[in-house]
């Protein structure tokens, strides 16, 4: 285990649109947004971006290349993860400033996730083993997301206890984040226990209100030596970063250990690398495609034992004063579901102390993670510099 980039980069800018079902923009225009916003508040120029980490669907590098005008790109990468991406690219990013073959890296994402990439005309096409897909799980209805990882969640239950108001406390811990965040999607749409268990039925045990939302918009991010970080405002230093996979990464049917996940491998990693330990994060910015995966992958992230999450988040641990606040802009189900991005935008603001009324005093540790296709993961430690 190598800690070279360790606490060498600096996330300095940050810049999204508007999070919509409806965007009406075309992909490119809305890379070119965010990007311009992260270049504005990282105080450079196109000229000054010389390596650029596209998402692996919506707009890619020369969608925003060529229109934005960034003329000395010299480096350019597509992590392939799924939503473990984005903060995987945090570990791309920083290896590649660090060993000299980029000096500013935007990070992006950009893509109508409602109106024109919906998980049906797109999910038989990014899952691994698409063999495995069409032959054997299609033929009995096994399509979404939702479908594969409900399979996790009901197993979960059946070993561990874990009950359907732990799954609505993730959901209403979201949706009251994000009341405190006018940009988030959900803003102004509170969510009562009557309404979440009166949403329809979407894959046993998750109701609608269990679900991530479908998103227009776009999130992006440049990361820079921390020497060249902007002064007068605090340094969001990448003090650790790691990817992994879990066991059977096409099949969960057949997964041994059955909850293991990237994450598993790649949290001791990302820690150590930080020199730092679960109890020392603020906040923890978790990947909430489901409302179980935030119980699972805090457990797996080594906040509480497995098979303890359930009763960690029922006790009121992850809102804003609690033990251990997580995704305090709503989320993938409250703000939008752009990759994970926003919950990197998100760390940064906190780091800073730019959060406004949802802001955590005294933030000097974040956990970022990313659950792509079957359980891959990815994490990044950042810190206050």
């Amino acid at each position: 285990m190598t800690a070279s980039i360790a606490n060498q980069t600096a996330i300095i800018g940050i810049g999204a649109t508007a999070f919509t079902r409806s965007s009406g923009v075309a992909v490119d225009r809305l890379a070119a947004d965010a990007a311009s916003a992260a270049m504005d508040d990282a105080r450079l120029d196109p000229a000054d971006i010389d390596g650029v980490i596209a998402y692996a669907s919506g707009a890619r590098a020369e969608d925003l290349i060529v229109p934005l005008g960034l003329p000395n790109v010299g480096y350019s990468a597509t992590v392939q993860l799924g939503g473990a991406s984005g903060v995987s690219a945090l570990q791309v990013a920083a290896g590649a400033i660090v060993s000299g073959l980029a000096r500013h890296v935007l990070v992006f994402i950009a893509r109508n996730g409602s109106t024109e990439s919906r998980i049906g005309a797109r999910i038989s096409s990014i899952l691994p083993s698409p063999q495995l897909r069409t032959a054997f799980e299609h033929p009995v209805g096994l399509f979404s997301p939702a479908q594969h990882y409900s399979m996790i969640c009901r197993r979960h239950m059946h070993e561990y206890g874990t009950r359907r108001e732990d799954l609505a406390e993730v959901a209403l811990t979201m949706r009251a984040h994000a009341q405190l965040n006018p940009k988030a999607q959900m803003f102004g749409r509170e969510l009562t226990m009557e309404k979440y268990l009166s949403s329809r039925p979407i894959a046993e045990p998750y109701l609608l209100a269990d679900c991530c939302l479908e998103t227009d918009g776009a999130v992006a991010v440049i990361l820079s030596a921390a020497a060249e970080a902007p002064a007068g405002r605090p340094r969001v230093l990448v003090s650790g970063a790691a990817e992994g996979r879990p066991p059977s990464g096409d099949d969960l049917s057949n997964r041994d250990p059955f909850f293991d996940i990237g994450l598993t491998y790649a949290a001791p990693r990302a820690f150590e690398m930080a020199g730092l330990r679960p109890e020392d994060l603020d906040i923890a910015m978790i990947y909430d495609c489901f409302t179980f995966e935030v119980i699972h992958q805090l457990e797996e992230l080594g906040v509480c034992p497995r098979g303890e999450g359930g009763p960690f988040v029922r006790s009121g641990a992850i809102r804003l004063g609690g033990r251990l606040p997580v995704n305090p802009h709503g989320g993938l189900m409250s703000e939008g579901h752009l990759g994970g991005m926003g919950h990197i935008a998100e760390a940064v603001r906190q780091l800073r102390g730019d959060a406004g009324e949802r802001q955590v005093d005294g933030t000097e540790a974040v956990a970022v993670t990313g659950w792509g296709d079957f359980g891959d993961g990815s994490v990044a430690i950042l810190m206050r510099g």
